[in-house]
């Protein structure tokens, strides 16, 4: 692993890893938790809720589970595309056909800025292995509420397995802990404020401009940095993702 790629082999894997795969050719990505046994658990819309979410970045999306529907059950572990909220499945299922990635977590901010592309590591550390797993399994039969683009996917879910954060305050303006979703809003807000000065700037202060404002939305989106977020008992989460504002629930 390192800059440019956190592939790695499935002989690599060890329980409490968050992986995730590549879809749409490599525009899209898919998160969960590696529970060992070949199985992992993760947070999916399913097929029939599946929409897709374009920008004018173009062909840019969000997390999201598969995109092929299959109404009949893998063999190995009963799953069907269909199939809506935390499930458990084999590795296959999850990867879908794509590779195997590692997210990683407690990069430095240097390393974590060179990872241009979001959704692929965060500043803030893991938690241990045996509490990992305990969120995921608890997830896995008490749900992980509504999937949400923006708010709560894939991702967020993964994430929070790994270090128990979850967002005190969100708001219609907001967005959740997605590296993906808060690179996708920052690479817009970086384009907008760019152009504004496009007038009086050189294409090269331009493209530094645009550089410079999509380094420092990411940075202070990772949740890591980020100052709205606060640790939640896997116990309080069910109860706290329907909640606009979490603060009373969490103390």
């Amino acid at each position: 692993m390192g800059v440019f790629s956190n592939k790695i082999d499935r002989k690599q894997l060890k329980p409490g890893d968050h992986i995730y795969s590549w879809r749409q050719a490599y525009i899209i990505a898919h998160h969960g938790i590696y529970v060992g046994k070949g199985m992992v658990i993760h947070f999916t819309r399913g097929s029939s809720q599946e929409t897709e979410t374009r920008t004018m970045l173009g062909g840019f999306y969000l997390s999201s589970p598969h995109h092929a529907s299959r109404d009949t059950p893998c063999p190995k572990c009963g799953y069907q595309t269909k199939t809506e909220g935390v499930t458990q499945t084999c590795l296959d299922c999850f990867l879908y056909g794509g590779y195997l990635y590692l997210f990683e977590y407690g990069v430095s901010p240097a390393f974590f800025l060179a990872k241009a592309r979001g959704g692929t590591c965060t500043i803030a550390s893991s938690d241990s292995t045996e509490a990992i797993l305990r969120r995921a399994f608890f997830l896995l039969k008490k749900g992980f509420g509504g999937y949400h683009l923006f708010k709560n996917n894939c991702e967020d879910f993964a994430m929070y397995c790994k270090t128990g954060l979850l967002l005190v305050r969100t708001s219609i303006m907001s967005v959740g802990q997605s590296g993906q979703a808060t690179s996708l809003l920052a690479a817009a807000g970086a384009i907008v404020s760019s152009s504004l000065v496009f007038m009086i700037t050189s294409l090269c202060g331009l493209a530094l401009v645009g550089c410079a404002m999509y380094c420092v939305s990411r940075y202070v989106s990772d949740i890591g940095v980020r100052c709205d977020v606060t640790k939640v008992s896997v116990k309080k989460v069910p109860m706290v993702v329907k909640e606009d504002w979490v603060g009373e629930i969490i103390s």
